[in-house]
């Protein structure tokens, strides 16, 4: 896709690498979509911003895939984070560059991506801050599914085993295994009770199988910062 973007928006930096002698390769992500930008002079004061969780407006200049950056300003305060909580901002920010199209509009993604930044840095738990933002990310980019019934649109049970069929939803099965999820899990997640038992751990299941297909049999790198001690 090749279509131009406004002169200047939000946008948050999800990785940046080095490019020729002194400029810098940048993933963005703002409401008009994923952008990829060079960045001249990238050693510069410029430089010092272009670093994840730090909200901007940037302007981009260029009408190809492959923009340039004009104007680059903070506009707020940098999402600080530390720990696990770093290791999850990264992992949302791989999971925003693998799945994400280039160039496709996602306003409503980027407020619940910048409300998610800045509730990592606040200390709060993070397995639901994840698990909510993979949800929106599917739903956005249209493979979202029921929670709350079948896929012949029946309801979930609770005594009842379901497996995920990635391209249709949820699908009863009456015979044990691998991979399944049973009722009760299901209807916790689909009212966002995290205090339901093995409602957390259900959901981190079955956000990697939704998501495994999108991200083309190749691991996200940043899962295992979370393995290491």
């Amino acid at each position: 896709m090749t279509s131009s973007v406004p002169e200047a928006q939000p946008a948050y930096v999800l990785h940046s690498r080095a490019y020729r002698e002194s400029s810098a390769l940048v993933d963005f992500f703002t409401p008009q979509g994923r952008l990829r930008a060079v960045l001249r002079s990238a050693r510069g004061k410029a430089g010092t911003l272009a670093r994840p969780f730090v909200p901007l407006e940037v302007e981009f200049r260029g009408r190809g895939e492959l923009k340039n950056v004009g104007r680059m300003e903070s506009t707020g305060i940098n999402a600080w984070m530390v720990g696990d909580a770093l290791f999850s901002g990264l992992y949302l920010n791989e999971l925003l560059i693998r799945v994400l199209p280039a160039e496709d509009p996602q306003p409503s993604l980027f407020e619940h991506y910048a409300a998610t930044v800045q509730a990592l840095a606040a200390g709060r738990p993070l397995e639901p801050l994840l698990r909510a933002f993979e949800w929106r990310l599917l739903s956005e980019l249209g493979y979202g599914f029921a929670l709350g019934v079948d896929v012949n649109g029946e309801p979930i049970e609770a005594g009842g085993l379901y497996r995920l069929q990635v391209d249709a939803g949820l699908e009863r099965v009456w015979l044990i295994q691998p991979g399944l999820f049973n009722g009760t899990e299901l209807l916790a997640m689909a009212e966002a009770d995290w205090t339901a038992p093995g409602a957390l751990s259900a959901a981190k299941r079955l956000m990697r199988q939704a998501l495994a297909v999108h991200l083309g049999g190749r691991p996200l790198v940043s899962r295992e910062l979370f393995r290491k001690p």
